[in-house]
């Protein structure tokens, strides 16, 4: 098979979990390749996800690598055969890597959590919205990347509406409803936006009202992407260099911890929707 040039994200922590499961086997890459009976830069370019591996490989390495979990094994056999491009790909030459990959993982989520504390969360926006956030990134970006990047931000809100639409559990504190992005206009008819979206059975938006005060997280918003097995979850984080994406098991226990104690700050969906519905009418 040819070897990938610039493999995604998702290849990468693909290829980032088979590294563990040889070394938590205590093997080398020289031992791992020589077990296998193939070369080791085949070992090290699966383990860097630029060599694609077929599901009975990884079982195969697996069984090898004497790997106990099984719903990890299958997890990581199912990430395997993907062969059809999804569509962010026509935007591969236009936008940064880093939001196709978020996109790749959206994609094959099995559900998501978020926390904002200043904005409203992508998956949420509505189209003029997403243009006036990205008319203040620094520098100024081009108006075709604008609307490039807000006509991708609209896309990606497809998984919320598919078939079988993901579960999007996020939490918005007061603050960010109160932002008037775009104008009065723009920021009512966003709030109006927010309480269509929370209608939908698989979407549930809850507010962290003023009155809670204080909260963890440093107001970073937090993107937690559920993937088929806890170990292959991954937190994305907004940084000024651009997005970052994590999945060590220290990281990833975090920010589940930091996402149920907003969880336990925020209002009931009930009151949530009571509360927009009131900032609704005030604006």
């Amino acid at each position: 098979m040819p070897v990938r040039s610039n493999p995604t994200a998702r290849q990468l922590r693909f290829g980032a979990e088979l590294r563990k499961l040889r070394e938590h086997a205590g093997l080398t890459s020289t031992e791992a390749a020589r077990l296998l009976g193939i070369k080791q830069a085949q070992v090290s370019n699966m383990e860097t996800g630029r060599l694609p591996v077929s599901a009975n490989r990884v079982r195969t390495l697996a069984c090898q690598y004497e790997c106990p979990d099984k719903e990890l094994v299958e997890a990581l056999a199912g990430m395997t055969g993907e062969r059809r491009r999804g569509w962010w790909e026509e935007y591969r030459e236009i936008l940064p890597p880093g939001l196709l990959d978020l996109a790749e993982l959206e994609h094959h989520g099995t559900s998501l959590r978020t926390a904002h504390t200043s904005g409203i969360p992508g998956l949420l926006q509505t189209l003029d919205h997403a243009r006036e956030v990205f008319h203040q990134v620094v520098p100024d970006l081009p108006p075709p990347e604008v609307e490039h990047r807000a006509s991708f931000r609209i896309k990606r809100q497809a998984v919320l509406f598919r078939q079988n639409p993901i579960s999007y559990r996020a939490i918005i504190h007061e603050a960010a409803l109160h932002m008037r992005f775009g104008g009065r206009d723009v920021a009512k008819r966003q709030l109006k936006h927010l309480l269509k979206m929370s209608e939908h059975p698989n979407i549930s938006i809850h507010v962290i009202p003023f009155e809670a005060g204080g909260y963890p997280g440093a107001g970073q918003p937090i993107y937690y992407v559920h993937g088929p097995v806890p170990p292959l979850d991954t937190v994305q984080l907004d940084q000024s260099h651009g997005i970052a994406l994590l999945g060590a098991e220290a990281q990833l226990n975090k920010y589940r911890v930091v996402l149920d104690r907003l969880m336990s700050l925020s209002l009931i969906e009930l009151e949530s929707r009571a509360l927009i519905h009131h900032i609704v009418r005030s604006t």
